[in-house]
């Protein structure tokens, strides 16, 4: 994976998860998969901050362990 990508104007989604009140709310961007093998996550509330950077397959995994509820509480 190269590290030369930039996220200024990625196309950013909500989590369909996040509550509405502004907690809790994780944005990922599926526009570099396709060319990087990468999913940029941020959090929503703090836009210009950091992002974490997943692979795809990490990615995958982890939204399907989420739809399987082994993170409910």
């Amino acid at each position: 994976m190269s590290s030369d990508f930039v996220l200024a104007g990625a196309d950013w989604i909500k989590s369909s998860y996040s509550d509405g009140d502004g907690g809790q709310c994780l944005e990922f961007s599926p526009s570099h998969a396709p060319t990087h093998g990468v999913v940029p996550l941020r959090d929503s509330k703090f836009p210009g901050g950091p992002a974490i950077i997943v692979s795809v397959a990490g990615w995958s995994s982890f939204v399907g362990a989420v739809k399987n509820g082994e993170f409910a509480v």
